[in-house]
């Protein structure tokens, strides 16, 4: 049978992508030490969507491996060697107000993290298809260079503007200020561009947006649609950092991209590119997304405001889709912006009430 592994396989994106291959029919082997834990705290492990997914998924098998870890990488691959179709690769430090806590952890999980499963795919079974989620961040902060106009609930660019519909991926990634974390990325992002080149591997990076949806373990320096929601149903304080929460974020369901990723699987191109994110028909500004929430869960936010933006941040971040459309037509998200929000909602009030509980 076919083996696809997943690593960060109990996160957003990478639960998602068990679920979807197992349904096509791979045999999936999932990576994940619950290291968001360890980022982030107690309440944004993911130990509780790893049980559910040994639960549900059938023939799931779930490796408890640290992807900095290449001794117990290289006895896995040589494991399953050329049964290995498909490598997607979410496991990450994500944020990079964390990264720069600690520097060395950040680049070594997301930087030699990465290079650690290129080579092994490389080595073990070369012809698989590598897709790895990348970043919007290796863009840095130049899009913050754009001329954006303050309206009343948002920052926007003018209708004439030739990045009105999204930034695309010939925007530079030099020459701006990144964050620890958007560095540690961008040596990733390369990296597997580099394996494609270098060795005509079939390597993508897939640059996101904010990836969102149910499964997500929302927190504050990570999980922006999730956390808002979580914060709104539990009554606790949801900080705006800057721009008058009018900042800017186009938004993706976790479901839509795995179909892109199945999409691109079906006819790989080597060492591509993608923007990929909502799009702009499903943006909204932190102010909008509150008013959203809001309406939804029937609750009112309890928000704060800090003057101080987070360092290397976007004001506006649209993800222009175009080259991935043109490349896949057949590809089209299913989930709009509140759609998505009230599954957020759906799915996860009655886990988050009873955490409240205890």
């Amino acid at each position: 049978m076919d083996i696809a592994i997943i690593t960060g396989s109990a996160g957003l994106i990478g639960s998602q992508a068990v679920e979807a291959f197992a349904q096509k029919g791979f045999s999936v082997v999932g990576i994940d030490n619950d290291m968001r834990g360890y980022f982030f705290g107690k309440e944004a492990s993911t130990d509780w969507n790893k049980q559910r997914l040994q639960k549900e998924v059938q023939g799931y098998q779930h490796k408890n491996i640290d992807i900095r870890n290449v001794k117990e990488l290289e006895e896995l691959f040589k494991e399953h060697g050329q049964d290995i179709k498909l490598i997607i690769h979410t496991a990450a430090q994500p944020s990079h107000d964390w990264a720069a806590k600690e520097p060395f952890t950040d680049f070594s999980v997301n930087a030699n993290g990465t290079l650690n499963l290129l080579e092994m795919t490389r080595q073990h079974c070369p012809e698989a298809v590598f897709i790895f989620t990348s970043t919007n961040k290796v863009y840095g902060d130049l899009p913050n260079s754009l001329p954006l106009v303050e309206k009343e609930t948002r920052w926007e660019l003018a209708e004439d503007d030739p990045l009105f519909e999204g930034i695309d991926e010939t925007m530079s990634i030099d020459q701006s200020k990144h964050s620890l974390f958007g560095a540690s990325k961008v040596a990733a992002d390369i990296l597997v561009q580099e394996y494609g080149r270098y060795f005509g591997m079939k390597t993508v990076c897939f640059r996101g947006g904010c990836l969102t949806g149910p499964k997500h373990s929302g927190t504050q320096l990570h999980g922006f649609l999730a956390y808002l929601m979580k914060c709104c149903v539990t009554g606790q304080a949801y900080t705006i950092f800057g721009y008058k929460g009018k900042q800017v974020r186009d938004n993706i369901h976790s479901e839509d991209l795995v179909d892109a990723f199945y999409h691109y699987y079906q006819n790989p191109r080597p060492a591509e590119v993608y923007n990929m994110g909502g799009g702009r028909q499903n943006s909204c500004s932190i102010l909008e997304a509150v008013a959203m929430c809001e309406e939804i869960c029937g609750k009112k936010l309890n928000t704060e405001y800090s003057e101080e933006n987070r360092s290397g941040d976007h004001v506006w971040y649209i993800s222009n889709l175009k080259k991935f459309q043109s490349h896949y037509p057949g590809w089209q998200q299913k989930y709009n912006i509140r759609q998505t929000l009230e599954q957020i909602y759906q799915s996860n009030v009655a886990r988050w009430e009873e955490e409240q509980r205890d």
